[in-house]
């Protein structure tokens, strides 16, 4: 069943160990937006998945984030969220991961629901590929126990 979430606030989501960020509701129209944004847009031919992804990300969380906490400059003092400081954020590669995992993915899961299985979001079957060799021959079946008869 699909649940609906009436009230479409933003949350809060932890992204490091005292790293917070405030985030807009993953709307259509925030994703829409995004995959209008000049920088999107302007993507090369030629670039990667991954840098599609990467810039992707980036033009969601300047459009998406509204606030932080635990985030400052070289000084340690706490600074405001900026499109530089938003691009500066997301190089850091466990804070892009856990916003892809934490913002994102929640949003794309959806679109797994439509399916009879989704995969887990944190589990093993998680973008999983096969990476086990196959079996070379079937195993044999397992001798029944003796009762001590």
């Amino acid at each position: 069943m699909l649940t609906l979430d009436l009230k479409n606030e933003p949350r809060w989501h932890d992204l490091a160990p005292g790293v917070r960020v405030q985030l807009r509701p993953l709307t259509t129209a925030l994703m829409v937006a995004t995959r209008s944004d000049p920088v999107v847009e302007a993507m090369p031919e030629e670039a990667t998945d991954e840098e599609r992804a990467v810039a992707f990300a980036k033009a969601l969380a300047r459009r998406a984030v509204l606030a932080w906490d635990g985030i400052g400059d070289a000084a340690d003092n706490p600074i405001d969220p900026s499109p530089e400081a938003i691009n500066a954020l997301l190089d850091i590669w466990p804070i892009f991961e856990a916003f892809q995992l934490t913002y994102v993915s929640k949003g794309l899961l959806l679109e797994q629901e439509k399916n009879a299985s989704a995969l887990s979001p944190n589990g093993p079957s998680a973008g999983a590929i096969d990476i086990a060799t196959p079996a070379r021959k079937r195993a044999k079946t397992a001798r029944a126990a003796r009762t001590g008869r």
